[in-house]
């Protein structure tokens, strides 16, 4: 076996700057970089990949290879090429993993827990009440039932599962801090009591806390009432996983946000898990100062969209299957195929017809759902593509297509391509990405940016609310 590990570094990185120009940079920072090219054998001509951990090592050999063997491959000098991806040895992950601390029920025994633990040396008392009380209200707060086992994966939301997978795997060492970020009703605060869940039952020695961004809000106003704000800061150090959930809503709140700051520093430094959830992109977190905004995407920012029918017929079923219920494809494409309702509202609708269905004695079917749904579920006359509200926006402007298209930045054609992407977004299935594609843009950030922007524009303009009214019209929406 040729050794050439003082060349391999140079090679792996020259395959992820090819891999970024080709795949994109979503690809390398989310994927590639938690693997690593570890040895070369040019005998059997087979590169060793090593990844962190099973699920990574899976994710990548299963959706990457082609990459691996065309661009690793010229890169090594070979036609032909063997990949071997393997999992780091698990006596080294172990052995940087804590000894567990058995369960404890006792103020006592949670006191001698949470100092033998947490941190090395005593903690002093009222900080290990803060602490225990923050457990406890965290443990009270994360429903049970949002497991990955019950979360529906599905094209709109498969990355921001398998992140959320990764970081409960392997919290602090993967992806810190991940950002979650969509619309209200779509998975997020499932997937955040998800990795609650998992590394409670993995790693109950480990210090879960989960917040909204509200209760954090006020917990901060209760300590300056009470003279308490150095146990509220202190307590934070030894939290191992932090779940904040909405952090949109500490905007234009300074003072909290000062402190979260620094609490986020201390956690991050420490290779602590932290998680957000929000309903919109990082960067223009609006009331929110630059440097937390900057920290908030300094690991792996993803979307989570409106799933496509099939999604939702998936998960109507296995909520279904939760509340012991059949449900026949013909009614969960009934409830799945109209309106315009995120996941939260579609399995409130099926609760309201499977509780309806009990109570009469009668059985789930479409005309059942009709009569007890009534004009909560109105037909959806969204299934557009994008090339038809590119035309007619385009033609409402007198503009073509092509010119849409376009790299051409005259300012009238941006706003006519930003008002493209809001409709986009708004009526379709589509994710960002493929909705900048289809605009030739570079990076989905465009669209979200378009996306914000319209929206206040339409807040702030009746002439432009009724311009996108008609333009609703004309697509029958």
């Amino acid at each position: 076996m040729v050794n050439l590990l003082s060349m391999l570094p140079g090679i792996w990185k020259e395959f992820l700057e090819i891999v970024r120009a080709e795949a994109g940079s979503q690809v390398v920072e989310t994927w590639l970089k938690a693997v690593v090219l570890d040895r070369w054998d040019a005998v059997s001509q087979t590169a060793y990949i090593k990844a962190p951990n099973s699920f990574v090592r899976d994710w990548v050999s299963s959706k990457y290879q082609s990459l691996f063997k065309l661009h690793l491959g010229r890169l090594l000098s070979v036609d032909k090429m063997e990949l071997c991806f393997y999992v780091a040895s698990a006596t080294l992950v172990v052995a940087k993993i804590e000894p567990e601390v058995n369960l404890v029920s006792s103020p006592i025994e949670a006191d001698v827990a949470l100092s033998k633990s947490l941190v090395p040396g005593k903690l002093p008392s009222a900080i290990k009440v803060e602490l225990r009380q923050l457990s406890k209200t965290s443990q009270n707060t994360i429903n049970p039932s949002y497991t990955f086992d019950s979360f529906v994966v599905g094209p709109s939301n498969s990355l921001a599962h398998a992140a959320a997978m990764a970081v409960a795997e392997q919290s602090g060492k993967l992806y810190n801090p991940l950002f979650i970020y969509g619309a209200s009703g779509l998975g997020k605060t499932h997937l955040l009591h998800a990795i609650g869940n998992h590394v409670a039952s993995g790693a109950p020695h480990k210090v879960v806390a989960y917040q909204t961004a509200d209760r954090f809000v006020n917990e901060f106003i209760s300590a300056i009432r009470f003279n308490r704000m150095y146990t509220f800061r202190e307590k934070y150090k030894y939290v191992d996983v932090l779940l904040v959930d909405d952090i949109q809503f500490i905007s234009n709140k300074d003072q909290t946000q000062e402190v979260f700051f620094h609490i986020f520093n201390t956690l991050h430094e420490s290779n602590k898990q932290i998680v957000f959830t929000s309903d919109t992109y990082p960067s223009d977190l609006a009331g929110i100062s630059e440097r937390l905004r900057s920290r908030m995407g300094w690991g792996l920012v993803t979307d989570i969209y409106v799933p496509t029918i099939e999604t939702k017929v998936a998960i109507l079923k296995k909520k279904a299957e939760q509340n012991r219920e059949s449900l026949t494809d013909e009614v969960a494409i009934f409830i799945a195929g109209h309106g315009n309702l995120n996941i939260r509202q579609l399995e409130g609708a099926l609760i309201r017809v499977i509780a309806f269905a009990h109570l009469t004695g009668q059985s789930v079917t479409s005309a059942l759902a009709h009569k007890v749904l009534g004009s909560v579920v109105e037909p959806d006359h969204n299934n557009l593509n994008l090339t038809k509200i590119a035309q007619v926006v385009a033609g409402s402007f007198e503009c073509t297509l092509d010119r849409l298209r376009s790299r051409d930045r005259d300012k009238e054609l941006v706003f006519v391509r930003q008002l493209a992407m809001y409709l986009m977004k708004k009526l379709t299935d589509k994710s960002l990405k493929e909705i900048g594609q289809f605009l030739n843009r570079k990076d989905h950030s465009t669209v979200i940016h378009a996306v914000s922007k319209l929206e206040e524009l339409i807040k702030a303009d009746p002439a432009l609310q009724s311009r996108v009214s008609s333009l609703r019209q004309e697509l029958g929406c």
